[in-house]
């Protein structure tokens, strides 16, 4: 029998429930994904599909060297600034086209254009411009996430519910107010819906910049890595970008509850 509860978002014993199926089920899932690894690198014996145990023994060995804490610090901190970036400008342009036919009218075509464009053919051109350097980098970084964030975010924007600001011009609200009291706070789950997204997007994009650019970080290691053949090696350093990305996603998650606890949801429990 299935009960439904409708109202705020789960919290005690409910939250603890949930919160430990999940776990279960992706422990589960990462160990059946383990010994499949295992098995089939074993009975493959190629040299660019090694076991996991190979893989594993690998990325210890480049932690001990202290190959991999190093290059990872670089990475990081060009993942911070140009995500930063994109989220800023993702935000206020996103709000601004949502709320503003003009400015959508204005600047939709570009976002659009520039969000199915390939990212990384851009590359060259901020080469030329800034140079091999973090700026490099960073635009690359931003191209791939930027827009994916403004247009979320303006469709959040667009889809509030109308009731709530003419609510507010009641009360006497400014167009300021209503942005950031109401529409934003209204529209905050979907923008953080393509906030994680684009951080996403910005994993993907801070590991091209680094391989095609200035080569330096995790991507230089893939480099090369992938140069010399070690397939082992190559298959280590995506562990660790994977887990970057998922530990960076989960941080976005943990500030969209944090920031919409209030929302109302609908939890079932069996």
């Amino acid at each position: 029998m299935t009960a439904l509860t409708t109202g705020a978002r789960p919290r005690g014993g409910l939250s603890r429930r949930l919160l430990t199926g999940r776990v279960s089920a992706s422990l589960t899932s990462l160990a059946v994904a383990a010994v499949l690894w295992e098995l089939v690198g074993q009975a493959a014996k190629v040299p660019f599909f090694p076991p996991l145990t190979a893989v594993l023994t690998e990325l210890w060995s480049m932690i001990t060297r202290g190959e991999i804490f190093g290059n990872l610090a670089t990475s990081l901190a060009n993942l911070v600034l140009g995500f930063g970036l994109s989220l800023l400008v993702g935000i206020v342009v996103g709000t601004a086209m949502g709320r503003y036919r003009r400015v959508n009218a204005a600047l939709g075509i570009y976002v659009y254009a520039l969000l199915t464009a390939p990212s990384l053919v851009f590359a060259p051109i901020f080469f030329s411009i800034l140079g091999a350097g973090q700026g490099s980098i960073v635009a690359v970084i931003f191209m791939y996430s930027a827009f994916i964030m403004i247009i979320n975010t303006a469709s959040a924007v667009e889809n509030v519910n109308q009731s709530l600001v003419e609510m507010g011009r009641s009360y006497g609200a400014s167009e300021w107010q209503i942005v950031t009291r109401i529409i934003l706070p209204a529209a905050a789950p979907m923008i953080f819906a393509g906030i994680r997204l684009g951080m996403g997007r910005a994993v993907t994009g801070m590991i091209n910049g680094e391989m095609f650019i200035a080569v330096v970080g995790l991507g230089r290691m893939v480099t090369v890595a992938g140069k010399s053949f070690d397939g082992a090696a190559v298959l280590a350093i995506l562990i660790v970008i994977i887990t970057v990305a998922l530990a960076a996603i989960a941080l976005v998650q943990f500030v969209d509850r944090r920031i919409t606890s209030w929302v109302p949801n609908t939890t079932k429990e069996s």
